[in-house]
């Protein structure tokens, strides 16, 4: 049993390590975001990263959160430090990014698995080597390591410790990976936003060879940046999936240390391209139910805002497992999964789908 901090109630959809309730967080926003933010502390803490984006000194403008780095100081991703009023990365060069690199073969458990080309054979010929999927056939992978957010729940929170024992791959380097069975490079992480411009570099080497180019990404993309990272998935057959945390601000900043409004900005103008594509979406929306937190009210909310802005982008539900700091929360419920399928549906979604399934149980 989880305790709120601030009223006292206890549950096991409350993350006593989060410290508060969701029905605080909706009620009482300040209130509750001070004792979030100590959740926050504690995480940023432990890997020597800054508690918040600096906002006085040199602008980055690489990702979302508006970064203005002090001389001496490093911004919120832990990448960029500022050195005589210079901005200055790992590897000195945007050529060369902090990330590891792998092959995956096709199929593989991608948000976007049931809708893409490698997966399903989704736009053949043009898009797809085989109208049945490309078995025999690689995703090279590519694990970005920083992120513009805080997710007390991250899946792959091992990112965190990249900056400090800096593993360096140039854009030469990655185009040399980029071997005949390899028919897709998807960009994650941790996320691609903070290096979005050493990804487009090597966005662009796949494109040259044909290959499709996808991004999943929190979506605190630099909006002078996005319409980039949208043009190259459009040409190459690629998909662009976003991870809409949350919808209500204070939900998603206690969650993830963000803020939501970035992120809805960016969906909205991606998924607003959606129809210059048909034969494969052009975007996918992935939504995390997290225990206790992403509820109905959040799913409802969610599904009606990609409703307005166009119904016909698929929408993924995923299971959550407890992980990082959140390990105190139950996995998803498949009743919570299966009320969030009815909700999207509802709202006037087309293509809904349900990920991760394996992980559901009768937790709550």
């Amino acid at each position: 049993m989880g305790i709120c901090k601030l009223c006292g109630n206890r549950s096991i959809l409350i993350s006593s390590k989060l410290g508060v309730c969701i029905d605080c967080l909706r009620r009482r926003p300040r209130d509750a975001l001070e004792i979030a933010a100590r959740a926050h502390a504690v995480s940023r803490m432990r890997f020597k990263l800054p508690l918040s984006p600096p906002t006085s000194g040199t602008p980055c403008g690489i990702c979302g959160r508006g970064c203005a780095i002090p001389e001496g100081s490093v911004g919120y991703c832990g990448l960029v430090k500022n050195f005589s009023g210079r901005l200055v990365r790992p590897g000195g060069d945007i050529n060369v990014g902090v990330l590891t690199y792998y092959y995956d073969p096709i199929p593989t458990n991608c948000v976007a698995d049931w809708i893409c080309p490698a997966s399903t054979g989704r736009g053949y010929p043009r898009y797809a080597r085989s109208p049945l999927g490309e078995v025999g056939y690689y995703n090279l992978a590519v694990f970005y390591g920083a992120c513009s957010l805080d997710c007390l729940y991250c899946q792959n929170w091992q990112y965190r410790t990249y900056p400090s024992n800096p593993r360096l791959v140039s854009v030469d380097e990655l185009e040399r990976a980029m071997g005949r069975r390899v028919t897709c490079v998807c960009f994650f992480g941790g996320d691609p936003a903070p290096q979005t411009v050493h990804a487009l570099l090597v966005a662009k080497r796949a494109a040259e060879k044909g290959i499709r180019v996808c991004w999943e990404t929190s979506g605190q993309i630099a909006p002078h940046l996005l319409d980039k990272v949208v043009d190259i998935s459009l040409k190459t057959g690629g998909i662009v999936k976003f991870d809409l945390k949350a919808f209500t601000p204070s939900v998603y900043k206690a969650l993830t240390d963000g803020e939501v409004d970035v992120v809805l900005r960016n969906f909205k103008a991606a998924a607003r391209r959606f129809r210059e594509r048909r034969e494969v979406p052009l975007v996918v929306a992935s939504i995390l139910l997290v225990p206790g937190y992403v509820d109905e009210v959040e799913v409802d909310l969610l599904t009606k805002f990609i409703a307005r802005v166009e119904p016909e982008v698929p929408t993924r539900f995923l299971a959550f497992h407890p992980d990082y700091m959140l390990d105190d929360l139950p996995p998803t419920s498949r009743r919570h999964a299966e009320t969030a399928l009815k909700i999207a549906r509802e709202n006037g979604l087309v293509e809904v789908s349900l990920g991760n399934e394996w992980l559901l149980g009768d937790y709550y």
